[in-house]
């Protein structure tokens, strides 16, 4: 297991556990049955293995549990097909429940609060909801404070507690509150309040575990496009079907027409066409023949071949490139951490305040002071209490995300939103990203003595029989030109060379020349010379042109050749390219940009984007590409335009400004709000804030933060200098 140098430790029933200070290890060691227990009553799931914190990667232990910062159920390290739901189906099982019994209590609260059965109904609808909905939040703050980590959790959890417990009080024992806090003679109660908080909680729970599960789906996509047996040639000739984990560096195996390679190894005999897209992003299937590598996962073409294995399991080329999306995807911290950063200072300010209020009245208020000081103090926590706080990110993110959809762009992750803002580099991909990602019929020439349309027309025919990609373009350009094509009487592939046949009576041959182009020949004579390439993008030139103006500094990687990458660079003014990138190079372009202090965007389409989507800042993939890359994002350009990227960025930059209002509305009343409920204006005005205008006006900050943030449904999203066709919905 791999663990942070210099961890500390503890081992406890044959388990090493991992802690990020001494005073987490110390509270750890002084009761560890209660902290073990914590976990399992709020369905973190139980396993082996490294386990870590999405938000705080650095703590690593090696079973599961909370995060002793911020209190986060801790999810495995290593990448796995099989996924474990525990915590999402706990939290969507509370959230449901809570929701259900919370409707009628708000409901009741606010038509009839002053009949006696309501009220008594409202106590009792909330015994579940803030007992049994919000007991992980109750268990997560006991640990924050245990821990000296104060984060959300503690705020939630105090202030539910307070306006649940005095609400209790209220009810049962009225007589200990002053005539000054009763409202037509009866003392008001915040059972409404308490539900309220409880339900939005666990529904952003909800929202976040469901993200956390996606970014998960990744790695299962990518593990799975291995297949799943092996055909192993035995010694004595005989061959056999195996699973694909009993396979053994040394096997050899047979790989037919249209299998998946199995694992990585070298052509012993045969030789074929594979589609290694996921590996170099390239369209064109490559030629294998003895003495070449294969990469376990790619697709074989039309011929069978013998192969031996070499690096099987987790040694895979595949395997790797999973493990790294993992990595890469952990080292990233959700937009929601500054909320945390926030709560650990003003936590404490609010207990202090709170606490300074209740002995200031005791000591120094009037009769009766134990009265006011209680009622003084449960003020001050409840006006305090998160919930605008805890809305002001997320229903920003809400709002955001579906503008950003109805502009094409689908955002999967806040950090997404929150890194793009700051964003300074962009690296993108070619193939597929700046390209269409598919080769096209580009020019022709024809030799003396013979005419385009005749060599167009020949090679066409010829080709009708392959299923090369490359085969593909030139039949596609001659139906596009309106020639009438033949069929082959002869066809016959050469690996590697390409292929020869006869053609109304005439034999031909086409194959790969010196040069970048196709050549022709018939009947023994060159005859002409095809170009077929991977054309630019319509809107790529517009897009980098945009980006450029917005002070972007543009890098492309690829896995093609110099020539052809140098060629769509020179097209599209990108003076930065790197050719015959693999995709642990493609990470570790990113990872050294990053490492001169850029905040870096990554923006691709094929599974060889994969780690380096997920190891930047913000990962952006084409809707028109491969699963695994749209995973591997945080954000997703539904029809693959890349003005999507300007769209994203003028998103992000909305949507950061917005929260940080939402975060000023939600800090505006309790910096007002506080210092009332805690009695300053009593010695000038005699002005009492009641824990009932305290509990409107914590609605009402959250009022205001959901009113800012509906704001962003009409941002603007694309500059002036686009042309003015409309924008793609999702789901076109």
């Amino acid at each position: 297991m791999k663990v942070p140098d210099g961890s500390l430790r503890h081992r406890f029933r044959g388990t090493d556990y991992h802690f990020c200070c001494e005073a987490c290890r110390r509270k750890f060691r002084a009761n560890p049955g209660r902290y073990l227990e914590a976990s399992a009553s709020i369905g973190v799931p139980r396993g082996s293995g490294p386990f870590t914190c999405p938000m705080d990667p650095e703590v690593v232990q090696a079973g599961p549990g909370l995060c002793p910062k911020c209190g986060m159920a801790l999810e495995p390290m290593g990448p796995g097909l099989e996924e474990d739901s525990g915590e999402l189906d706990a939290m969507t099982r509370r959230f449901g429940w809570c929701a259900a019994a919370a409707l009628p209590i708000v409901v009741l609260a606010m038509t009839l609060e002053q009949v006696p059965w309501v009220r008594w109904l409202g106590f009792a609808l909330s015994l579940p909801v803030v007992w049994w909905g919000g007991w992980p939040f109750f268990v997560r703050g006991r640990l924050s404070l245990e821990t000296g980590h104060l984060n959300m959790f503690t705020l939630i959890s105090l202030g539910v507690l307070m306006a649940w417990g005095s609400s209790v009080a209220a009810l049962l024992v009225p007589g200990l509150f002053p005539g000054a806090m009763r409202h037509h003679g009866v003392v008001p109660v915040y059972f409404e309040s308490a539900v309220m908080i409880v339900t939005l909680v666990l529904l952003g729970q909800v929202l976040e575990l469901r993200a956390r599960s996606a970014t998960r789906r990744a790695i299962r996509t990518l593990l799975g496009l291995a297949p799943r047996t092996a055909r192993i040639v035995r010694e004595d000739g005989t061959e056999e079907d195996l699973p694909l984990d009993r396979v053994q560096p040394g096997d050899t195996l047979r790989v037919r027409p249209g299998e998946k390679t199995p694992v990585d190894g070298m052509v012993l005999e045969g030789g074929s066409h594979i589609d290694e897209s996921m590996v170099t992003g390239e369209p064109v299937p490559v030629a294998k023949s003895p003495g070449d590598a294969v990469i376990g996962g790619t697709v074989n073409g039309p011929g069978s071949f013998v192969m031996r294995a070499e690096k099987v399991g987790a040694e895979t080329l595949l395997a790797r490139i999973a493990g790294m999306v993992a990595e890469a995807q952990r080292s990233r911290a959700p937009v929601q951490k500054l909320a945390d950063v926030v709560a650990g200072v003003f936590v404490p300010s609010v207990l202090a305040v709170a606490g300074l209020s209740f002995l200031v009245w005791l000591c120094l208020g009037p009769e009766p002071r134990l009265a006011h000081a209680v009622v003084n103090a449960v003020a001050v926590l409840i006006i305090a209490c998160p919930c605008a706080l805890g809305l002001a990110t997320p229903v920003s993110i809400m709002v955001a995300t579906g503008r950003g959809a109805l502009a094409g762009v689908l955002i999967r992750h806040a950090a997404a939103l929150e890194r793009l803002e700051r964003v300074d580099t962009l690296v993108l991909d070619k193939t597929g990203t700046l390209t269409e990602g598919k080769p096209e019929l580009v020019a022709l020439r024809a030799e003396p003595g013979f005419s385009e349309t005749e060599v167009l027309r020949l090679a066409a025919g010829l080709e009708q029989a392959s299923e090369h990609p490359v085969a593909s373009a030139i039949v596609r350009g001659a139906r596009a030109r309106g020639l009438p094509l033949s069929r082959p009487a002869r066809f016959v592939p050469v690996v590697g060379q390409g292929v020869e046949g006869e053609v109304d009576g005439r034999t031909v041959t086409v194959g790969r020349s010196d040069g970048a182009g196709i050549t022709v020949t018939v009947d023994g004579r060159e005859a002409g010379t095809l170009v077929v390439a991977d054309p630019v993008r319509e809107t790529s030139a517009e897009a980098l042109r945009a980006l450029r103006a917005s002070g972007l500094r543009i890098v492309m990687l690829t896995g093609d050749e110099e020539s052809t990458a140098r060629a769509v660079a020179v097209q599209l003014g990108i003076d930065e390219f790197h050719a015959r990138v693999l995709p642990a190079e493609k990470l570790g372009h990113i990872a050294r940009l990053q490492a001169e202090g850029h905040i870096v965007a990554m923006a691709g389409d094929g599974i060889n984007d994969a780690p380096a989507l997920a190891r930047a800042d913000v990962g952006i993939a084409l809707g028109t590409g491969t699963d695994v890359a749209i995973e591997s994002a945080g954000i997703t350009l539904v029809k693959g335009d890349l003005r999507g990227i300007v769209r994203a960025i003028r998103l992000s930059r909305a949507t950061m400004r917005n929260i940080r209002q939402n975060l000023f509305l939600a800090f505006v009343y309790n910096a007002v709000g506080v210092p009332v409920a805690a009695g300053v204006l009593w010695p000038s005005f005699g002005i009492l804030l009641s824990p009932m205008i305290a509990a409107a006006a914590m609605s009402l900050s959250s009022v205001s933060v959901i009113g800012n943030a509906l704001r962003l449904r009409g941002v603007r999203l694309d500059p002036p200098a686009f042309s003015r066709d409309p924008a793609p919905a999702a789901g076109d």
